[in-house]
């Protein structure tokens, strides 16, 4: 049965639901084409691998000003502001004729990026009543982003690898269409911080440490999204293909699989199980003798990956600070921070030392985040108001059941 929600703000909501899908697919629409790039320009591998990491270190930059800014110009501003220079970046990217203008341009995408990942997040669960409902209405639209963006990567990239670029353009156009006309600040504009305050979630233990798991975390996340199109070596169609697979894991991961077992075992234990399955995806892959073990082992990984993005949000605003921004432009900091060197690492390993290299080295880097969930796991647990089968915490956190809708209501 339909049930109505009292919602004021839903076309708001709607609209930064959908501008999200939008971004990233954006992201996920360049994997498929990495190949095609690589020949068309005579590109190196590390070259290459530029793609990614211009853009990520940039977005884990831009993410500190685009939060500070808030507190001048409001949320709308700052999200219309980064749709803005992503729809450009995309447009300009589709012309380019050498891999250093291409590299320039992800990098401008990602500072876009950005300043709307800073704000949107803030901005749902500022607009919604229900905050549930808005944040699993964003990692649907995200899930989707990652699960269709390949497909039509794939399916254009056979055209020329700088049709999805101009797609991607035409989308963000369509998202700033969107923020213009529908989206609103809230009524209780955000205060102006300073560049300190968003650092003081770091002066919690349990946030520190879920940062050292995110960091190695999303280390190898970009290690396999930005490497394994490489590794693969299949052609642009059936490479979009395989990456729409690993993207549908990543969905299900996010919307049914990760809630549904932080629901029943809480979001640490969730995360520390998906962390170690993950792990042994990346060893397969390393050791794989075919590339439909590869594959199989990719889509295993995307549910893994999937797991963990559907619950380290939740933890990051459990344990962080109790301004949203704050704890957002930290955790940002740190998983896009750690990120970003991943797949140029990668590619120069795979240059200069084997194929397989770069999943090894990524296999160490999480090794290090399985260490510290089963050292540090119980202090992340009683920030976040749960408990790990191994160690007791205390009273008023064994009472606490941790669920997601509750992690909000923290902060």
């Amino acid at each position: 049965m339909h049930v109505a929600r009292n919602e004021p703000n839903k076309t708001a909501i709607y609209a930064t639901t959908l501008t999200a899908f939008f971004a990233i697919a954006g992201i996920a629409i360049v994997d498929p084409i990495l190949p095609a790039i690589g020949s068309d320009l005579g590109a190196t591998t590390w070259q290459i691998e530029l793609l990614f990491t211009a853009y990520i270190a940039v977005m884990a930059i831009g993410m500190i000003p685009a939060v500070m800014l808030t507190g001048k110009f409001g949320y709308k501003k700052i999200l219309a502001a980064g749709v803005t220079v992503v729809a450009i970046a995309a447009g300009l990217a589709a012309a380019t004729v050498n891999i250093g203008q291409l590299a320039a341009l992800r990098g401008l995408w990602g500072l876009g990026n950005a300043m709307f990942f800073a704000t949107a997040m803030v901005l749902l669960v500022s607009l919604a009543n229900d905050r549930a409902w808005a944040v699993e209405l964003f990692e649907t639209c995200v899930g989707l982003g990652f699960a269709i963006g390949p497909l039509i990567g794939g399916l254009l990239g056979k055209i020329s690898w700088r049709v999805p670029f101009l797609l991607c353009s035409v989308f963000m156009v369509v998202a700033l269409a969107l923020s213009v006309t529908r989206l609103k600040d809230p009524e209780v504009m955000p205060a102006r911080l300073r560049f300190s305050e968003v650092f003081q979630p770091f002066r919690k233990p349990a946030f520190v440490l879920l940062s050292v798991i995110t960091a190695t975390y999303n280390f190898v996340f970009f290690v396999v999204l930005g490497y394994t199109p490489i590794f693969l070596g299949l052609d642009v169609v059936p490479l979009g293909l395989v990456f729409t697979a690993w993207g549908v894991g990543l969905a299900l991961g996010i919307l049914v699989i990760g809630h549904r077992l932080a629901h029943r075992f809480g979001a640490v234990q969730t995360v520390g199980f998906a962390i170690v399955v993950l792990l042994g995806t990346l060893v397969g892959m390393a050791t794989s003798h075919s590339t439909a073990q590869t594959i199989a082992f990719l889509v295993v990984a995307g549910v893994c990956m999937g797991i963990c993005n559907a619950n380290l949000t939740d933890l990051a605003l459990a344990t962080g600070s109790p301004d949203r921004r704050v704890t957002t432009g930290a955790f940002n900091l740190v998983r896009w921070g750690f990120a970003a060197p991943a797949p140029v690492v990668a590619g120069l390993l795979a240059e200069h030392a084997s194929p397989a290299s770069p999943f090894w080295v990524g296999v160490g880097v999480l090794a290090v985040g399985v260490v510290t969930f089963f050292v540090g796991g119980h202090v992340v647990a009683r920030g976040a108001g749960e408990r790990v089968a191994w160690q007791r915490v205390n009273a008023a956190a064994a009472d606490a059941e941790g669920t997601p809708e509750e992690a909000l209501e923290l902060i």
